[in-house]
């Protein structure tokens, strides 16, 4: 999985995540061979049918329902074709370092943006995509030629394009063998693009805001989460200071991370 390259005012050094076999960008073999808790099977199924029984109770009440779902207040399910609940149109929201808004990756757009991003020293030995534009794109077609358990986005600050996310479903992805993962966890990396928009705080707030974009946009979500590495003090203190508690210490392929919790319920709390 991809680190997270956010940085506080405390300390400057990037705030990193996932190793490269644990994440949306894992390699793609991994990521189909993927068996899913028989836990999380059953909840699938369970959602699956009662899915199905309203659809049948809507035919027997005289025909199919001709309501239309709520973009922002249905839920998704994995049969359907948006396992993110619909992100491209999440819209904006308001943080205190300005109005930010989630916009989807198109490769034809904003490939070369990326592409210098991932060549920053600082994020390509987290992120380890540094080289020809090449290497990024296959890094983005990987999610989206997927099944779109991860999205890859453009963070826009006040309309301006300064980071690279990547939000997925934790409980479908590799990370999901190493946590008891529930239904609908999801998980985001970060990295903050321009060198002058580093250490001032704004990883802090973006990843708060985003949080809570996540929590509003997908209300079959209780939890998102993030693995940042253990020794990366400024990683964990900047989730911290987003509302995320610390849940536990994981041992994933590549090193021991802290496992990074943001709960529906303590979202005012924290």
């Amino acid at each position: 999985m991809p680190p997270t390259d956010a940085s506080t005012d405390a300390d400057s050094a990037p705030i990193t995540s996932l190793g490269s076999d644990t994440g949306p960008d894992a390699d793609s073999q991994d990521t189909l061979d993927l068996r899913l808790p028989d836990e999380l099977v059953a909840l699938f199924a369970e959602e699956t049918e009662a899915a199905r029984a309203a659809e049948r109770a809507a035919e027997q009440g005289g025909g199919k329902s001709t309501a239309k779902p709520d973009p922002v207040t249905s839920t998704v399910t994995p049969t359907g074709d948006d396992l993110l609940d619909g992100i491209g149109g999440w819209g904006a929201i308001a943080s205190p370092v300005g109005l930010f808004h989630l916009v989807p990756v198109r490769i034809d757009r904003d490939l070369t943006l990326i592409s210098r991003w991932m060549n920053d020293p600082a994020v390509a030995a987290f992120w380890e995509l540094a080289g020809p534009e090449t290497v990024t794109a296959d890094h983005l077609s990987a999610q989206l030629d997927g099944d779109g358990r991860s999205v890859p986005c453009l963070g826009v600050l006040d309309g301006t394009p300064m980071s690279y996310w990547e939000i997925y479903r934790a409980d479908l992805d590799p990370l999901a063998r190493h946590y008891p993962a529930r239904l609908h966890d999801t998980g985001i990396h970060l990295l903050i693009g321009a060198v002058a928009n580093r250490g001032r705080g704004l990883g802090s707030a973006l990843l708060r805001a985003v949080s809570d974009l996540v929590l509003d946009r997908r209300p079959s979500c209780a939890r998102v989460v993030a693995e940042p590495d253990l020794r990366n003090t400024p990683s964990v203190s900047a989730f911290l200071s987003a509302g995320f508690r610390f849940s536990a210490e994981v041992d994933l392929p590549d090193k021991r991370a802290a496992l990074m919790v943001r709960d529906r319920t303590l979202r005012d709390v924290l």
